[in-house]
């Protein structure tokens, strides 16, 4: 019997595939639990359907990431911490510190776990910090370390 899977099953395939399987699993464990549904004309015109928006999400949400990734690489974040002499900070400057910064000084709202510091920032001046926007895409924006 053909089925299309509506969810993952182990050992079996990934949602969305077409699957030959035995007409009893069908029917006993994979339609009562809601994880397959008989491969009809009108299932496989809905799965065509879900693919094609799947895709299209993709793309605009790729389009919007690459936006993104341009307006940060113009963005200068000034971020003040504590110093002693020779310019060496108490401690580092973290994604945290970088993530408020940008919103209180841009209005641009940052997740500070997919930010990447190249070099732990440890020194007043300057630093990059690198943004994965995107799995394809990812941007870089310039920090500012002043002392206090």
């Amino acid at each position: 019997m053909k089925v299309v899977l509506l969810q993952d099953v182990k050992k079996l395939g990934k949602k969305g595939d077409i699957m030959e399987v035995a007409e009893g699993y069908a029917r006993n464990f994979l339609m009562p639990q809601k994880l397959a549904a008989q491969a009809t004309k009108d299932t496989l015109n809905q799965l065509q359907q879900q693919k094609s928006a799947a895709v299209d999400r993709q793309k605009r949400q790729l389009e919007e990431a690459k936006l993104l990734a341009a307006q940060l690489a113009t963005i200068e974040v000034k971020v003040v911490a504590k110093a002693g002499e020779g310019g060496r900070l108490f401690g580092a400057i973290t994604t945290k510190d970088v993530a408020d910064a940008a919103k209180a000084q841009h209005g641009v709202e940052l997740d500070r776990r997919k930010m990447e510091f190249a070099d732990p920032v440890k020194n007043l001046g300057s630093a990059n910090v690198v943004i994965k926007v995107h799995p394809e895409v990812t941007a870089e924006i310039k920090i500012q370390v002043i002392g206090e």
